[in-house]
Parts: C-alpha cells; structure tokens; sequence
C-alpha cells in the first residue's frame, strides 16, 4: 500500500509540472502581427544583385520584398528561385501633358506578375504637389493602370510622396475615388506623411484612408523631424511611438502587408535589416501582451 500511495503521489506531481509547463509559453513560440512585414528595396540594397537582397529577407525572416521597376524581371527571376514573395513593384506616372503617362515597361511587368498577390505601387509627378488642377489626366492615367493590372489579377496603390502630385493620403483617395475601379486603393508612408503633415492628424488620416488602405511603409523616426534623416531611421531608433501606429491599425482592422522603408539609411543593409526585424519583433511581443 506504501508503494502504491508514493506512486500516486509521483503520479500526481509530474501531471502538475505538465499542467504548469503548459501554461508558459513555448521558448520558441514568436508572436505574430495580423500582417505580413517585408523590407522595401531602399533597405536591401539597390545596389545589390537581386539574388543576395532575397537571400537576404528570407534569412532574416521578412515576408517578402518590394522592388523599383528597374529591377525587374531579374527580381522576379530571384524571388522565385528563392521562394519570396514580392509584395509591390514602385513605378512611377506623370500627369503633365507630353510626357509619357508610365513606364514603358509597365504593362510587360503586369503580365510577369499575372496570378501574383502583388500590387502595382504607382507614385505620380508633374502638376503642383497636393494639386487638383491635373486630375483628369490623372484619373485617366490610374484607370488605364488599373485596367491592365486587372488582366493579371493584380491590384494599384497610389503611394503618397512628399513634393509628388500625390504627396498626401488625401490626394490619393480623392483620386482612387475618382476613379472608381475595385483594384484602386492607397497606402500610408510614414516618413512621407511625417514630412508634409502633423502627427496630431495621424489617427484622422488612418481613419479616412481605412476603406481604401492597403499598404502602409514604416521606419524609424523622430517626431518634429522634416529632413530625411530624422524622418527615415531604422525601426529601433527614433522618438516617433511606432508601437502607437501599429496598435491604432489593429484597432482599425487592418490586416494588410507593412514594409519597411530604408531609403538613404547610412547602414549596410544587413546591419540595417537585423536591427529592424529586431525591433519589430519587440513590437509583436509588446502588442501580444
């Protein structure tokens, strides 16, 4: 009976260590934001070989990556060898009378992407920044974008940039609405809304832009910044409260990709991505509790 009962007994305290260990969790458990982050080409090095900037993001554990035009299709090439996502292809419009509405070599990289879950992430020039006097010709150019990107399944973000003729969130909603195609939506840059707008207004333009919003760009930041280097940092630096913004889209139900936008950053691109997925995964863990 004495055997039996110290049986019972060990019996019992090894199922409350399980019930306790249960409890924590896992070591190696990483908690995880409603959506994708990649890093931006400005990040991983222009000046790279697209094989090494994919290598790179998949190491590090990006979701993918976001390319200038001129980088395709050897990035295209490179990211499907490697298994990574491209999230958005930057090319640039001009709404000026005379000058070609796109890139040439648009419409040959919509039918490279046809089937993709990848957006067009169309900036435009020409006209007056934050203007309106330019936006038949706008109107016009974004639906024609639009339209062709629709063939292959593909979606258009107007990304807002600062001294563009879409400089702000407003611009190009006012423009996605005049459009009116189902793949027109908008994405939010952070450092350029910090450079031509005030924090204050942040929650209200997050709000407009909610219906439409489908990409958002991120980085460090110091608030009252305007040059580029205060408004553009890596994700672990600045005074700009990074951890508010993401909370304020969770609570805004975005589920959408956010990039990381590394233009001018004075770092290696290694150097620079390691910090900032780092940072980012503080943030996951922040927003977890």
């Amino acid at each position: 009976m004495r055997i039996r009962a110290e049986w019972m007994f060990t019996l019992v305290w090894l199922c409350g260590c399980m019930a306790a260990a249960s409890a924590q969790p896992s070591p190696t458990s990483t908690p995880t934001l409603p959506y994708p982050f990649f890093a931006m080409d400005t990040a991983t090095g222009r000046n790279l070989p697209p094989e090494q900037q994919v290598a790179l993001v998949k190491e590090l554990g990006y979701a993918g990556i976001a390319c200038d035009i001129a980088q395709m299709p050897a990035m295209l090439t490179a990211a499907d060898d490697a298994k990574v996502r491209i999230f958005a292809v930057y090319v640039g419009g001009n709404v000026d009378e005379g000058k070609p509405k796109y890139d040439p070599r648009l419409p040959d990289v919509i039918r490279s992407l046809k089937g993709r879950d990848a957006f067009v992430w169309l900036f435009l020039t020409g006209g007056k920044p934050s203007g309106a006097e330019r936006d038949e010709q706008a109107v016009a150019l974004l639906r024609e974008a639009a339209d062709l990107a629709a063939q292959s399944g593909l979606r258009v973000s107007l990304y807002p940039h600062a001294g563009f003729y879409v400089e702000r969130v407003e611009d190009a909603l006012r423009l996605a609405e005049k459009a009116d195609r189902p793949n027109v939506s908008v994405t939010f840059n952070l450092c350029h809304f910090l450079k031509v707008d005030d924090e204050k207004n942040l929650d209200a333009v997050l709000e407009k832009a909610r219906p439409r919003l489908s990409l958002v760009t991120i980085n460090g930041a110091d608030r009252g910044g305007k040059d580029w280097d205060t408004l553009i940092q890596t994700l672990d630096r600045g005074t700009f409260d990074n951890a508010r913004l993401l909370k304020r889209l969770r609570a805004l139900d975005y589920k959408g990709p956010v990039g990381f936008q590394g233009y001018a950053i004075k770092a290696d691109p290694r150097e620079m991505l390691e910090r900032t997925m780092k940072a980012w995964r503080a943030f996951e863990a922040e927003l977890a509790r």
